[in-house]
């Protein structure tokens, strides 16, 4: 029996020193002589370190995280939904629908998008209100209607209304993502999409025909976005939370084509419905189109690549110009181009429609006109 203790003892001890010695020797294969390999260059030469480093295998760990992105819009949308309103019409004209509108201002100015025009409305007949994120709703008075850019602008009374943010449009760019908020249900509920700012269309009139309009504003933001016809009204919000731009819509070959009409130009609008000179937008008359450097190549014969050229598909002068306005008193006639007015270049970042649309009624004007390939100056009275 002694002597069985004895040899078991002596295997444990075996087994100890192989435990002790084998972790030791991970220790220092793994440890240690990548350390003094990396530590002293001149013993790294030596040939039986060579020899053991050559034998470490170096085991990288790689983590992985996990990054959670937020699968709401609350937190982009919770100031800008609640200056989103619904504005409902009341009275004769089974054409008049709810539609969504914005707070522009704390003291109650709103704006929506689209012509208010009813067939055979009478002034008074139609009534609208405003209802607002709270619950509450209030009368919303007709402040005015830009025949430019097809804003309407309602008031609202008081003064501690949430205002919509307004960003710089022209800091935004495709590819940019955007949210659209829309509100025009039987009850005051927001609805959401994400999309994407995906192209600055400068040759998008909101004439709704073929060709510009010189009375209709030119150049808009389109968004990749579904079912975008059903904002329209409602403003696209950056990811700050800013206004860039406003959902509109025209009718083209019987075709809805949605559009985002840019912040900066719903800015300039609002100034001019709070100063009342909405009325003052002015009228040129002529059809026209923005010529570009495609046009030119296209047309093969050294055409120019910028300026307007008064234009109509059917090459008939009468639906060019409009008979008996400023720019048919003025002798502006079918083929001529329009490449300036007051001296500023009509291009795609400055076309005819904008240029006249920033004057106003009872101004006088200089064009300057091609024709039949001789440059001349057409003075015009809006």
């Amino acid at each position: 029996m002694g002597n069985f203790k004895k040899i078991l003892l002596v295997c444990l001890l075996i087994f100890a020193v192989f435990v002790v010695g084998g972790i030791g020797g991970i220790v220092i294969r793994d440890r240690f002589i990548p350390y003094l390999v990396s530590s002293f260059p001149a013993v790294a030469r030596s040939d039986f370190l060579r020899s053991l480093q050559g034998n470490v295998t170096v085991v990288e760990r790689t983590e992985q995280m996990v990054v959670r992105e937020d699968d709401s819009v609350d937190a982009i949308v919770s100031q800008p939904s609640t200056a989103v309103v619904n504005i409902i019409p009341s009275g004769d004209g089974e054409d008049a629908k709810n539609r969504t509108g914005v707070l522009l201002t704390n003291d109650g100015l709103i704006v929506t998008s689209g012509t208010l025009s009813v067939p055979e409305r009478k002034p008074g007949s139609i009534t609208y209100h405003a209802l607002l994120h709270d619950g509450t709703s209030q009368e919303a008075v007709l402040v005015g209607e830009d025949p430019l850019t097809d804003l309407v602008f309602f008031r609202i009374q008081g003064n501690a209304f949430p205002a919509i943010a307004i960003a710089n449009s022209d800091d935004s760019t495709p590819g940019k993502k955007l949210v659209a908020i829309g509100n025009a249900y039987e009850e005051y509920q927001n609805r959401f999409s994400i999309g994407v700012l995906s192209n600055l269309n400068k040759l998008f009139n909101l004439s709704g025909k073929t060709v510009a309009s010189s009375e209709k504003w030119e150049g808009v933001f389109e968004a990749d976005l579904a079912n975008a016809g059903a904002y329209v009204g409602g403003p696209a919000v950056n990811f700050r939370g800013e206004m860039i731009g406003l959902f509109g819509i025209v009718v083209m070959d019987g075709q809805e084509k949605p559009y985002l009409l840019p912040s900066n130009e719903v800015r300039e609008s609002m100034q001019r419905a709070v100063a009342g000179t909405l009325v003052t937008r002015p009228v040129l008359g002529v059809y026209y189109r923005t010529l570009t450097k495609a046009y030119a190549i296209a047309g093969g014969d050294g055409t120019r690549d910028r300026g307007a050229l008064v234009f109509s598909p059917s090459g008939k002068t009468g639906l060019t110009v409009l008979s008996g306005s400023p720019a048919d008193k003025a002798g502006i006639r079918f083929g001529d181009i329009i490449i300036a007015v007051n001296g500023s270049e009509i291009n795609l970042d400055n076309p005819l429609s904008v240029a006249i649309g920033r004057l106003s009624k009872g101004e006088k004007l200089q064009l300057t006109v091609i024709r039949d390939g001789k440059e001349t100056n057409v003075s015009v009275q809006l």
